[in-house]
């Protein structure tokens, strides 16, 4: 850590150099740092060659600039006195910590002080103030890119040193290996000399007492002879020669062994040492790296198009890259299928990879290998990641709001399932422009939201698709406003007689006659004898206000059903609707106020052309008014237990026009 250190306390010096002189690669100035020692020096001295030559070009013209207030200084020095001031360049270092400091130069040239009028008028000709802050900006981008240079510098070193410590590890086990082999091998040969030894020596022991034995018979013999010799009673020697002589004789026939009995030479065979040369010669060969592990996928990490995958090594293997193999996951197509997806590969040296160029809300099977000079490792565990999804689409015609609400649907647009999603909105100000503040709610299940809103406000809404790999680019920005109650026709509800505009607010019924094919349509939701239509209203219990224009002489029926209402019953002849309904006789223009087949007997003066309805669930109230005439015609007074719906019907051709998003006029609170 200490030469470490020390490497980075030369590349500060070596930077400082590259401030303060272009010439950077001199041999005196590597000589000074001493970085000339290390091969990193190589790389770095490539790089800040090429800032010297372009990259700091923001240097040169610091000299420019400098000579220019050298000029404007010696034209003070004629009118009045010169001081030293800061200059409003600044310099960089890199500390030891690979970060970058911004310190003012304390050593900057003197700007002249006796003539401020005249450095005003230079500095504006030449537009001074402007240059400085491009300089400035430009060697915030140069700074920025040595601190990029420097955390490379950084991950190299580190990876240096973790490689040569596993180098030095791997080393000292097969050293350790080898020494024990040897030492293993040495005790085997001492045993063995022991051994043989043992046996020469009992062999040559057993050769000695037998030669002691013979010694000692010829010692005898020898001293019984000198006896009989030197007696003196001739008949005693007479009797004992002869005896004495033949056992000379039968001593001096036996042969005496004087061979040694065993080889004075110890048996030293050649000891087999292929092992131990096998250990020696495998201390420069790298053992093949072992599987890695793949990671799951972590939250926020893709896009789109791209993944970014991670992995890592439960043991101190060296590794010179990795292969990243990965393919998309079909379904309903098996593994080894003749039609299985492309597999595709990817080199990379580090221990993580961004595959780009994928498919939206895709799944992708990934599996690594690692490689070195010895060999390729067993592949990893295969792991399953997902892109982001694509952006949802907003059903526009199904949203709905009214004062305090906005109900807002969409249709996923992915093939896989998205974990949920997020509805973003933000309030747009009175000049059409959006605030910077956007609320979001996160975590919703299904394709619709409910939002709380603010009266009388509009507001930009987007929604986005979350999955594990995180979320989508935002959907088609719609606007949404809370000045009134907002909703569209349902063309699913519409009887077959009747035709809706493109912008779904108004209803046509023509005097031609349908097929009999179009007529015999089993729809539950279509309503057959009633030429009728719902309205989307949003499901919020307050207060909503809505308007119709009809011509004279339609014939009409206006005013709310529940959404299970019968479909071939007339609406106002059911319990399930209420209705106002304009008939027209030869005598006059009659309505009624229908629910449940009953009307109370009511006359109407003045022939509405546009009409209000005002239903409020608070008060159980469904409320109706001639607009023009701010008149009211006739409340219903019911406790409605479940949502309803807008229901406009024609009982003869014409048209019929809802206008929503409009706030209740006063007259209507009842």
């Amino acid at each position: 850590m200490d030469e470490k250190r020390s490497f980075w306390v030369r590349v500060e010096l070596l930077t400082e150099l590259a401030c303060r002189t272009p010439l950077l690669a001199c041999n005196g100035c590597l000589e000074q740092t001493g970085l000339l020692n290390y091969p990193a020096t190589v790389t770095l001295l490539m790089d800040l060659n090429e800032i010297r030559g372009g990259r700091l070009d923001v240097i040169a013209e610091e000299a420019e600039h400098q000579e220019l207030s050298r000029e404007l200084t010696a034209m003070a020095d004629g009118g009045g006195r010169a001081t030293r001031g800061v200059s409003t360049f600044q310099r960089f270092s890199i500390d030891t910590n690979e970060s970058l400091h911004f310190e003012p130069c304390e050593d900057s040239l003197p700007s002249p002080t006796g003539a401020e009028g005249l450095d005003d008028d230079v500095f504006k000709e030449r537009g001074t103030e402007g240059e400085s802050v491009t300089i400035r900006n430009r060697l915030q981008g140069k700074v920025a890119e040595m601190e990029n240079f420097a955390g490379h510098l950084e991950e190299i070193f580190l990876t240096v040193e973790e490689n040569f410590g596993r180098q030095e590890q791997h080393l000292e086990q097969h050293y350790n290996d080898v020494l024990q082999t040897l030492s293993q091998r040495y005790d085997e040969r001492a045993a063995g000399l022991e051994e043989e030894k043992k046996g020469k020596l009992e062999a040559l022991y057993k050769q000695l007492l037998a030669c002691g034995r013979e010694m000692d018979a010829s010692k005898e013999l020898i001293e019984t002879a000198q006896e009989v010799y030197r007696s003196q009673d001739k008949r005693l020697f007479l009797k004992a020669v002869m005896p004495t002589i033949k056992r000379i004789e039968e001593f001096v026939k036996e042969e005496v062994d004087l061979t040694l009995s065993t080889s004075l030479e110890f048996n030293t065979p050649l000891a087999d040492l292929s092992d131990v040369k096998t250990m020696m010669d495998s201390i420069n060969v790298v053992p093949a790296p072992s599987a890695p592990v793949i990671n799951p996928q972590m939250p926020n990490s893709a896009t789109q198009t791209s993944l970014r995958v991670c992995w890592s090594l439960f043991s101190d293997d060296t590794v010179e890259y990795y292969e990243l193999y990965y393919r998309p996951v079909l379904e309903d197509t098996p593994a080894d299928s003749a039609c299985a997806p492309h597999v595709s590969k990817i080199n990379v040296k580090e221990t993580h990879c961004t595959v780009t160029d994928l498919l939206p809300n895709a799944q992708y099977e990934l599996w690594v290998t690692a490689t070195n000079t010895t060999g390729i490792s067993p592949a990893s565990e295969k792991a399953l990641y997902v892109t982001v999804p694509s952006p949802p689409v907003i059903k526009q015609r199904e949203c709905t709001s009214c004062r305090e609400a906005a109900l807002i649907r969409w249709e996923s647009g992915n093939p896989n399932p998205v974990d949920s999603y997020t509805v973003e909105l933000s309030e747009m100000g009175t000049d059409g422009t959006e605030s910077g503040t956007t609320e979001s709610i996160v975590a919703v299940p299904s394709c619709q939201c409910l939002i709380q809103l603010q009266t009388g406000r509009r507001y930009l809404i987007s929604v986005r698709a979350v999955n594990i790999g995180g979320p989508s680019d935002r959907s088609e920005v719609i606007t949404v406003s809370t000045t009134g109650t907002f909703f569209y026709l349902l063309e699913d509800t519409a009887h077959p007689c009747l035709s809706i505009s493109e912008d779904g607010f108004t209803m046509f019924y023509g005097d031609e006659e349908l097929p009999i094919s179009a007529m015999a349509l089993d729809d539950n939701n279509t309503f057959t004898r009633c030429v009728a239509v719902l309205g989307d209203l949003i499901p919020v219990r307050g207060r909503h206000y809505w308007e119709v224009e009809v011509d004279d002489g339609t014939e009409f029926r206006i005013g709310v059903a529940s959404e299970d209402t019968e479909r071939n019953s007339y609406l106002g002849a059911n319990n399930t609707s209420w209705c106002m309904r304009h008939i027209l006789t030869p005598s006059r223009h009659k309505y009624e106020f229908l629910h449940n087949g009953w009307s109370p007997d009511l006359r109407i003066t003045v022939n509405p052309v546009r009409i209000g309805v005002a239903l409020d669930y608070e008060r159980g109230t469904l409320s109706f008014f001639n607009v023009d005439l701010e008149q009211h015609l006739h409340t219903f007074h019911c406790h409605f237990r479940n949502y309803v719906h807008p229901c406009f019907g024609l009982d003869n051709p014409g048209a019929l026009t809802v206008h929503n998003d409009i706030e209740a006029p006063e007259y209507t609170v009842i």
